[in-house]
């Protein structure tokens, strides 16, 4: 736009120039050789232009014939370059599709068109079409070579780390890892590793730095990287507590610092301030960190914060972190917890039963059976609530992969990754799922006919025959009716016994099973009654 203004702008001052000339008439006189030549002013501005563009014009058709072996040569190198980089854009997509046979056949052709110095790219494409035909040990020479040069040193770590995690070499892996982290730590793959490697052998300060340079790019957020940084600062806290208390103070209140809220950092920083007598301090980032989230071992240290203290006064001390978050379960379990020490069992049971109204789980169920036994010793009560502790939801613990721990660690043990730990109840048991609430009604359950009687059970009976009038077929009636009614035996059909008759062996009692009941006293009698054996 700028070009087409300035063009019409000399246009316009042109036009104006000869507007001027031709309102001023003259002439010119040229003498030249003996002759003169007189032309109008006019005439000879126009000369003096169609002069100055045929000059212009020779001088560019003798550049053009003087350079025209060059421009001929760089018109062939052009084509020839933009036929390359299409070859090797077509085999990066063939390559990408996992056509190994065209990524072949397209980087040999941009081989021959484009020089590799040129173009790295045809070292990449070289190294993925031989791991797309299987050649592993061509592809890790090729990433080898490519560390030579400082523009893809950075590919060649990447395929050699890729190659080592292949083959599950996580030492050659890692080595990769950190040579490309300490030249670009905004490199996400490299630093993860590098960071797993350098907490998994305990280098916390190391892994500080790493942290902290990618913080410095931009790679993770602030908040992110305070929390990384917590986590390093609370684990190496850990390490030092008791080699070196002075260094893992400072780096627990300065993971404390960052996050107020984490548990663990709180814990560790309080426990070192109670050793050396600090306890208002200690006190202060325990009850700071139980109003952001309350947690079990927040309670424990802070009611024992002073080991000589009574156990009333860890009860006052736990109803303070009771005020401090109230309606909360944990609040109400320190509290019973405290109230059994003391052996206030109505403060106890209270608050158990709190507890569970708001949160019923396992622990709040065995604390209760804990109070049932020492204030009445009553077992029935206690095995009741030891049943239900085992169908309610379990305890919040901490959780990593699929690994439950009363302690939090910095590191996953089954992966590495830091801050793998969750405070979270862990997956459910069987039976909750099956019975979640205990006072759901019971389905009824549905009647199972008992198996018709064998007739030889009634062998060893012998039945009143004699009819009376009236009665005698009521009384086969309901004998084929039911089969455990007998007819009374009377002393005439006892005289009615052949003296030669055989006695019958009783029948041999059955083997009673251990968890049978037996056969109440009450049932025998009313059974003597109804059957006659001879004995």
């Amino acid at each position: 736009m700028i070009r087409i203004l300035a063009f019409l702008a000399a246009v316009f001052a042109l036009g104006l120039g000869f507007a001027w000339l031709a309102d001023r008439p003259g002439e010119m006189l040229v003498t030249f050789n003996g002759y003169q030549y007189q032309v109008s002013l006019m005439v000879a501005a126009v000369a003096v232009v169609a002069v100055v563009a045929a000059v212009m014009i020779v001088w560019w058709l003798v550049k053009a014939l003087w350079n025209s072996p060059y421009t001929i040569s760089r018109y062939f190198r052009v084509r020839r370059r933009d036929r390359g980089y299409q070859a090797l854009s077509t085999g990066m997509i063939a390559a990408g599709a996992g056509d190994g046979a065209l990524a072949r056949k397209k980087t040999k052709e941009a081989a021959k068109l484009i020089r590799s110095d040129q173009e790295p790219l045809i070292q990449l494409l070289d190294a993925q079409a031989s791991l797309l035909e299987g050649d592993h040990e061509g592809a890790r020479e090729k990433f080898e070579t490519m560390l030579d040069d400082p523009e893809m040193r950075l590919l060649g770590l990447r395929g050699l780390y890729l190659e080592a995690e292949r083959l599950g070499d996580r030492n050659a892996a890692r080595h990769y890892a950190g040579r490309a982290a300490a030249v670009a730590p905004q490199l996400a793959w490299a630093a993860e590793s590098t960071l797993e490697d350098l907490t998994g052998r305990g280098d916390w300060d190391g892994a500080l730095k790493l942290v902290d340079a990618q913080k410095s790019t931009r790679q993770i957020e602030r908040d992110a990287a305070n929390r990384r940084r917590a986590v390093l600062l609370t684990a190496k806290a850990q390490a030092l507590i008791d080699s070196d208390a002075n260094a893992a103070r400072a780096a627990a209140l300065e993971a404390n610092r960052l996050r107020p809220d984490f548990a663990p950092a709180a814990v560790v920083a309080a426990k070192l301030l109670f050793r050396q007598n600090d306890v208002r301090k200690g006190s202060k980032i325990l009850e700071a960190a139980w109003k952001a989230e309350p947690h079990p071992e927040i309670a424990e240290l802070y009611t024992h914060a002073r080991p000589g203290d009574a156990v009333l006064d860890r009860l006052n001390r736990a109803k303070k972190l009771q005020e401090l978050k109230k309606n909360h379960a944990e609040s109400s379990l320190a509290v019973a917890r405290a109230a059994l020490d003391a052996q206030e069992f109505s403060t106890a049971r209270r608050e158990a039963e709190a507890a569970i109204r708001i949160d019923r789980r396992e622990g709040a169920y065995l604390l209760l059976a804990d109070i049932e036994e020492a204030e009445t010793a009553d077992q029935g009560k206690v095995r009741q609530l030891l049943s239900k502790a085992v169908t309610a939801p379990r305890d919040p613990a901490w959780v990593a992969d699929g690994v439950v721990s009363e302690r939090w660690a910095p590191i996953s043990p089954i992966t590495g990754r830091l801050d793998a730990f969750e405070w979270r109840a862990p997956m459910e048991r069987l039976g909750q799922l099956i019975d979640g609430h205990e006072d759901t009604p019971e389905a009824p359950v549905p009647a199972i006919a008992a198996p018709a009687r064998p007739v030889q059970e009634r062998a060893g009976t012998i039945e009143h025959t004699a009819e009376t009038p009236g009665t005698a077929t009521e009384e086969k009636t309901d004998d084929r009716a039911g089969e455990d009614h007998v007819t009374p035996i009377t002393a005439a059909a006892f005289a009615q016994v052949p003296e030669d008759a055989e006695a019958v062996e009783p029948a041999q009692e059955l083997t009673r099973l251990p968890d049978d009941p037996g056969v109440d006293p009450d049932d025998a009698a009313d059974k003597s009654t109804r059957r006659f054996r001879l004995f």
